[in-house]
């Protein structure tokens, strides 16, 4: 049984009373309270013990604690969740952002290396066709020079046609010889005016050179 002097209060903030069991303010301590009204408590037949009140409403609000404080840790872990997906995307965003500026770059460099080569084959096409107009004109020139000195050559070391010398007498000492096998002094006289000639052409002939 609960004993005298608001045996039957509960602490009003107490969230839940048992069933059957209604509260109502009174007993005039000037602390807050609920009465219990229920007849059969009333009557003697159900008591509770007399700490019961303290206890139960202790345990509600250690209840009512943890569920603050659980709330609380969920609120915690989802602004933190929350954080961490925002930098996530921020990382995401930063890091698609960096590709995208050094795709361009590259594109950039590409371009720009492009431009380079292409400046380089015009220069060396260009080089190239003046090698070759030079190297017509040398050959030409060369090829100009060289018959000029093989034309200024021939026409100085030119050859000149011979003729057989004194053939006239050549061809009586000969007829000569083969009529007179046995008396080859009969042709002495022809052999003479043969010698006579081929001397007289040789003189002409050196008179010519110098």
């Amino acid at each position: 049984h609960i004993g005298t002097g608001c045996p039957r209060r509960l602490p009003q903030e107490c969230p839940w009373i048992p069933g059957g069991i209604q509260g109502q303010a009174g007993c005039g301590s000037g602390q807050p309270g609920l009465v219990v009204s229920d007849p059969a408590y009333s009557r003697g037949i159900i008591s509770f013990p007399s700490e019961f009140p303290s206890v139960f409403c202790r345990l509600k609000q250690e209840q009512a604690y943890v569920r603050d404080e659980f709330g609380k840790i969920l609120e915690r872990e989802r602004i933190s969740s929350n954080e961490h997906l925002t930098r996530a995307i921020l990382r995401e965003r930063a890091a698609t952002e960096e590709e995208r500026q050094k795709a361009q770059r590259f594109a950039r460099q590409l371009e720009e290396k492009d431009r380079e080569l292409k400046k380089h084959d015009a220069y060396y096409k260009e080089q190239l066709a003046r090698l070759e107009e030079r190297s017509a004109q040398f050959y030409k020139v060369t090829t100009e020079q060289y018959q000029k000195a093989a034309d200024e050559v021939s026409a100085r070391f030119k050859r000149y046609e011979t003729q057989p010398v004194c053939a006239d007498l050549q061809g009586k000492i000969l007829q000569c010889y083969q009529q007179h096998a046995q008396e080859t002094l009969s042709c002495s006289a022809l052999a003479s005016q043969y010698l006579h000639c081929v001397n007289h052409a040789k003189q002409v002939s050196l008179e010519t050179c110098l």
